[in-house]
């Protein structure tokens, strides 16, 4: 019987001990998988900030270039330079492309808490954007065609200092960057900035920044190469094309502007 006991506690301390082994041996192993682990946990992290930016980077890209247009703008661009020489039309696209990556920027950061500050909705900027595009496409419309100068350098030395100072506006703000487009950028800004972390908000908004300075790549070289892509069209072709550009640009401006007035009265029914 004695013998019988002896064997029993001699078959569990002989099992607690391999038990212990066992253990130790799985935390070591542990302890040796952990470094590899944590560089697979920074690699797929890393993998989803990638997606991340991608993502934001197509649906700002996709959303943008529909409304900023830079061919359609690029011929009402055209309307408003004229038969100037190709170095005005270089500058000025350097030139707009810039204020366009700013302009833009700055609706990014600081669009939404910029109207919140000032009291104004979004319906107010449809508004009264919608009615400064009509009355861009109105101009537009009716400006009389003008004939080509023979001298192209002396005219675009006469008239540079003039344009020079319609960068701002409305080359760049309402022709290239309407109020669409900031109707777009401040949504896309509020999808961009409701992440579940800081570091996938920060890389949502470099999405849409990468956006903004490709399509400013885009209306530099619609800009730039303005005349060339009407060079091989006819002065009454081309003045018939800005003819219908205007009254779209028209049409825009009135849409917009009813889109906010739409929701202008749906709100004042509500209440």
């Amino acid at each position: 019987m004695h013998q019988g006991v002896y064997r029993k506690r001699k078959l569990l301390t002989l099992i607690g001990t391999a038990g212990m082994r066992e253990s130790c041996f799985a935390t070591a192993t542990s302890r040796r998988d952990e470094p590899a682990r944590r560089v697979q946990m920074l690699c797929c992290s890393a993998m989803a900030m990638v997606l991340l930016l991608f993502k934001f980077f197509a649906i700002g890209f996709s959303a943008l270039l529909p409304v900023i247009n830079p061919l359609g703008s690029a011929l009402v661009f055209v309307g408003f330079v004229g038969d100037a020489p190709a170095s005005v039309y270089c500058d000025l696209a350097k030139r707009i492309a810039i204020s366009t990556t700013i302009f833009m920027l700055v609706v990014e950061v600081v669009g939404t808490g910029l109207l919140e500050f000032f009291g104004i909705s979004l319906p107010v900027v449809q508004v009264a954007g919608g009615l400064v595009l009509a009355s861009m496409g109105w101009t537009l419309l009716n400006q009389q065609r003008s004939e080509s100068s023979p001298d192209r350098t002396a005219m675009g030395a006469l008239n540079f200092s003039s344009i020079e100072q319609q960068v701002f506006y409305p080359l760049t703000f309402p022709v290239t960057v309407g109020p669409g487009c900031i109707v777009v950028m401040l949504t896309l800004t509020a999808h961009a900035s409701v992440k579940s972390s800081v570091l996938a908000n920060v890389v949502a908004h470099l999405g849409i920044l990468v956006a903004l300075v490709a399509l400013s790549l885009t209306v530099y070289l619609c800009y730039r190469y303005a005349p060339r892509i009407t060079q091989r069209i006819s002065p009454h072709t081309a003045h018939g094309i800005l003819r219908i550009i205007a009254f779209v640009l028209l049409c825009i401006g009135v849409q917009i502007t009813w889109n906010g007035l739409e929701t202008l009265i749906k709100t004042v029914l509500r209440s």
